[in-house]
Parts: C-alpha cells; structure tokens; sequence
C-alpha cells in the first residue's frame, strides 16, 4: 500500500502558493532588491566591503542594472504572476543577471588577504562558475516553460 501512496504522491503535480501569499513574496523581494541598490549606492556604499578593489566600479553598472530589473519584474508580477509574463520577465531577469555575473568575472574585482594559497579567490570563482552555470540552465528552462505556455494559448488547426 506504501507504493501506490508514493505512486499518488509522484504524480500529484506540486501546488503554487495562494496567490496573496505569492504576492507577499514578490514584495519582499522587491525590498530586498531596493534594500540591496542603498546598501551598494548609498549607505555603506560598495567601498566599505573591504574585499573589492577599485575595479568594483566597473561593474557596478551591470549589477545595479540586474538588481533594478529584479525589482521591476518581481513589481510586475505583483500585479500578474500568469506563465507567459512571469516566464518573459524571469528570462529578462535571468539574462541581465548572468551579462552581470559575467562582468564581475571578468573584471574580478576582489582581493583577499591569503597566506599560502588564495582559497577565497578560488572559492569566489568557483561560486561565479556555478551562479552562470544556474542561471543559464534557468533561462533554458523559463524557455521552455514560454515556449510551451505559447503552445497552449495557440488555436489548433
């Protein structure tokens, strides 16, 4: 009897949050994003980390614009969360956020203290490598999910 309750439970689509309770969530992610732009731009500014170098303004454009895109698409989907907004705006998201990830690679703005070996450095790229690697298989599947809700709104023939 265990197995069938597993065989139910598997192919039992998982349910979305209510939407108030959705709603609430892309609110707070909308402080956050706020919340982070003062931290960076006004108070205690990017130059009180004391691991980013001067570089750091090189790409500060780039990450102000992904956290601004992150707040305007979770605003929007405040207003509507349905598959084909919310999949064209995480795919913006997503996008802007990985041109980002790729600036702070390239320019690394970053210097740790290290005695033998840099670990943090490592780890830093490591932690960069694997933020791309997620980011591009989510714009692979936010398209997916766009081009598959665009297949259902179509009229058959």
């Amino acid at each position: 009897m265990k197995a069938d309750a597993a065989a139910d439970t598997a192919e039992t689509p998982a349910r979305r949050p209510g939407v108030g309770l959705r709603r609430i969530g892309y609110g707070i992610l909308v402080v956050i994003h706020l919340a982070l732009l003062a931290a960076i731009h006004v108070w205690p500014g990017w130059q009180a980390v004391p691991f980013l170098t001067a570089e750091t303004t090189e790409v500060l454009g780039l990450v102000s614009a992904a956290l601004i895109v992150g707040a305007v698409a979770n605003l929007l989907y405040i207003v509507s969360d349905a598959t084909v907004p919310k999949a064209v705006g995480e795919l913006v998201d997503m996008s802007v956020g990985l041109v980002a990830l790729v600036g702070v690679w390239r320019v690394f703005p970053f210097e740790f203290e290290y005695a033998m070996f840099d670990w943090a450095s490592l780890t830093a790229r490591l932690v960069l490598v694997v933020s791309a690697v997620g980011l591009a298989s989510g714009i692979v599947v936010r398209l997916t999910t766009l081009f598959r809700a665009l297949a259902a709104r179509a009229p058959s023939r």
